[in-house]
Formats: structure tokens, sequence, C-alpha cells
């Protein structure tokens, strides 16, 4: 099988020629990120930027997908070397880093960080500057996908709505409480905006899931047509 045969399935959901000429940031590789990280690279995006400061700890093997062997190597070290063994020929930029206002990002960018305070710093200098933008959060069972594009500037508004103080979060982190099986899903879902977005689909500004509860909510925002 050569390279080009393994995007067969997905001919039809992922437009190829879009993911050309587009780079991608990840902000944060940690339980969400390191899941939107491979799955970004599994679908075929040639060009992947990885943000993150942080090492691997033993935890981590339990909750972000993370290898033995990867125990105190950095987070964007070792998730580069796994979108390497999808695909050598990804183009693949790792910055040992918070993320910080001179970093240049692409395209489109995941944001996968664990506070708000970091969310709305991240959103307040990039906003302006990407085309599609998406944030996954989880607590527990609980997920909440958030994505704004400019196109629909409502859906701004409404990311803009969510950045509340951070002594308003709830109790807990993605860090505190977490599992392996939820970080899969909230990238897949996150990945299913993205390729939404790709084929000019209309975007879902909100989806809440309660795994738990079997609950699904999705919120989808339209441009306001002039008076």
């Amino acid at each position: 099988m050569t390279a080009t045969d393994r995007f067969t399935r997905q001919r039809d959901l992922v437009p190829r020629d879009r993911l050309d000429d587009l780079k991608v940031t990840v902000i944060g590789v940690g339980a969400i990120g390191r899941q939107v990280a491979i799955q970004l690279a599994s679908i075929g995006v040639r060009q992947i930027q990885l943000i993150d400061f942080d090492t691997v700890e033993a935890t981590n093997i339990t909750t972000q997908g993370y290898f033995q062997d990867d125990l105190g190597r950095t987070k964007i070290e070792a998730t580069a070397e796994q979108i390497q063994r999808i695909d050598p020929n990804i183009h693949t930029c790792a910055i040992h880093d918070r993320y910080r206002p001179q970093h240049h990002v692409g395209n489109a960018v995941f944001c996968c960080v664990d506070s708000i305070n970091s969310r709305a710093a991240i959103w307040k200098s990039v906003k302006d500057r990407c085309q599609f933008w998406c944030d996954g959060r989880m607590l527990g069972e609980t997920i909440r996908v958030l994505t704004a594009t400019p196109a629909v500037p409502e859906s701004q508004a409404h990311y803009s709505s969510t950045l509340f103080p951070q002594s308003e979060a709830q109790t807990g982190t993605c860090t505190t409480q977490s599992t392996i099986y939820n970080a899969n899903l909230a990238a897949a879902l996150m990945l299913h905006q993205f390729t939404r977005w790709l084929r000019g689909l209309q975007i879902e500004s909100e989806q809440l899931v309660n795994i738990l509860a079997a609950e699904m909510t999705s919120t989808s925002l339209k441009p306001m047509k002039n008076a």
C-alpha cells in the first residue's frame, strides 16, 4: 500500500486539497491535545505545530496516552515522534514553552489547555490571526467543545462569553479528573468540527456531552443577516 492509499476511506469526508497548505497549531498536548495531534496526523494534515512546556509523568500514561518509554521526556518531543511514526512526511514544529503572543500560529488553532485564564489570554492573542478555533474542555465524564470562526462573528462572540473568571470555574481540572476515553471523545468531536469547516459546512459553536448521563446538546449559530 502506498502513502496515498491510506486516505481512500475518508476521501468524501476530509478534502485532501484543503490540507496541503494548511498549518494547524495545537496548544497544550496533554489529555485532549495529544489525541487531537494524533488524529490530525492520521487524517493527513501536512503541517502541525505543537506548543507545550510540560514533561511526561507516570499518570500521563493512564490519562493522556503516553508510553512508559516517554517518562521524563517533553510532551511535544514524544508527540512529535508519534506523529512521525504515523507519517514521516508531516512537517512538525515543536515548541517547548508556554504559548506566547510572539509565537506564529497556523490557520487553525486547537486550544487544549487547562485553565480559563490561559484560554482567555491565548484567545485574545490569536482570534484575529486564525481562521478556525476550537477549544476542548472536560471534567470527569463531561465534555465541552467550543468552536469559532471569523466567518461567523456570532460564534466568536459566543466563545468570548464563556471566558469567565478562573474563580468561577467548576472545581477540578483536566489534570485531576481525567480518563483517556473521555479525551479521545473530546478530540474526535473537535476534529469533526474541523472537517466540517474544511468542507464548508456549518460549524456547531458549542457541544456539551455528559457520557455518564448519555446526554448531548449542540448549538449552531448562523450569521445574522443585515437588516
